[in-house]
């Protein structure tokens, strides 16, 4: 297509492991090609833990994929055997991930998944951007998901609105003053869901809290959750499904939003629930990291609440740091409305993809003199 057209981009974005092909080719097959050999290359690196078609971890050494031999052809089955990830790394002009501690942790063996000695190569090249989300969609001044409309600057009376119409759409106990806890994620290992479990008892036993959780996944969390539901019945509550419209309700209506990831590459829910107002517990690790300011009862200061070591202790502790601030009405209010003061619109990220996008063009242009 890019050959027989008449347009040539100046830069191409290989948008996830799937793309990096193009890369490799314009790289290799056509790096003397006088139209096409001018075309940057950006690799953006979503999820480092997905390389290919395969699990990387159990690769025999016979299949490893080193990057060097060609790409091969549509129907050759050597195709499936390919390390996109790899080679994305490899031949880009340059790297980006979805938040910038993102793209410092996987330097490291705990986060590379094996590339990180190859990532550390290229560490000139690599850089990281925060995700964005879209504001006019999810706008809690507008959004007709949600019971009563608010805005950043008068959401008391309307969120303990939400909470209650929340409450009731899950059959739990209506109590505006009940500290109220959402979980919105894919329930995968990924997402701390290991760590929820092992908490879970001890939290019920000793914090008076609710929790409702949306979200589909592994049937081995949503099992755990649905014995929960029978254990605790009016205090925790779930749909096990995706669903679109409920990730906005607990937005609009949750006291907090629960994210304990094992390793988050950016997360896109965290900024979802501050834009309507929901404070986020998290582990502090990439993009968590980055959009979230750990709460300082002193200072004022923070949007949330973040734990570091992945262990369920840690976890228990955040929770009760929450649940403490929440007691104080002026204190939690505070956090609210410097959560909803946060700016997560793609107009930042935006910006800074515009130069990424001219320091690519430099390097392929320093390249080909």
């Amino acid at each position: 297509f890019l050959k027989k057209s008449a347009w040539k981009p100046d830069v191409f974005v290989a948008a996830v492991w799937q793309r990096v092909f193009l890369p490799n080719l314009l790289k290799t097959v056509y790096s003397r090609d006088s139209d096409l050999s001018k075309i940057a290359t950006v690799f953006s690196i979503h999820n480092i833990s997905f390389q290919a078609m395969f699990d990387h971890r159990f690769v025999p050494e016979m299949d490893f994929d080193a990057g060097q031999q060609p790409v091969a052809d549509f129907d050759d089955p050597r195709l499936l055997k390919l390390n996109g990830m790899r080679r994305g790394i490899m031949y880009a002009d340059a790297i980006n991930t979805v938040s910038p501690t993102y793209s410092q942790e996987i330097l490291t063996a705990e986060f590379g998944e094996k590339l990180n000695e190859l990532l550390k190569e290229r560490r000139g090249r690599l850089f990281g951007i925060l995700n964005g989300v879209d504001y006019e969609i999810l706008n809690p001044e507008t959004d007709p998901h949600v019971k009563a409309n608010y805005s950043g600057k008068n959401f008391i009376k309307n969120r303990a609105i939400n909470k209650l119409a929340l409450q009731k759409q899950f059959g739990l106990a209506e109590d505006k003053d009940k500290f109220l806890i959402g979980i919105v994620s894919r329930m995968d290992r990924q997402k701390g869901f290991d760590l929820i479990i092992e908490a879970a008892d001890a939290l019920f036993a000793n914090i008076d809290f609710q929790r409702v959780i949306v979200g589909g996944g592994d049937n081995k969390y949503r099992l755990f959750f649905q014995e929960l539901e029978k254990k605790y019945p009016k205090k925790v509550a779930g749909h096990f499904f995706f669903d679109s419209v409920m990730p906005r309700m607990i937005f609009a209506g949750a006291d907090a939003i629960l994210m304990p990831s094992r390793f988050e590459p950016c997360g896109l829910v965290q900024m979802e629930a501050m834009r309507y107002g929901a404070v986020p517990i998290a582990r502090k690790i990439g993009g968590l990291a980055d959009s979230i300011l750990d709460f300082d009862p002193e200072r004022q200061t923070g949007t949330g609440f973040l734990f570091e070591n992945f262990d369920p202790y840690a976890l228990f502790v955040a929770i009760v740091r929450a649940k403490e601030a929440f007691r104080n009405k002026k204190e939690w209010s505070g956090l609210i409305g410097r959560a909803m003061s946060r700016d997560f619109s793609w107009q930042r990220s935006a910006e800074e993809y515009l130069k990424l996008f001219s320091l690519a063009l430099k390097l392929k242009q320093e390249e080909n003199k």
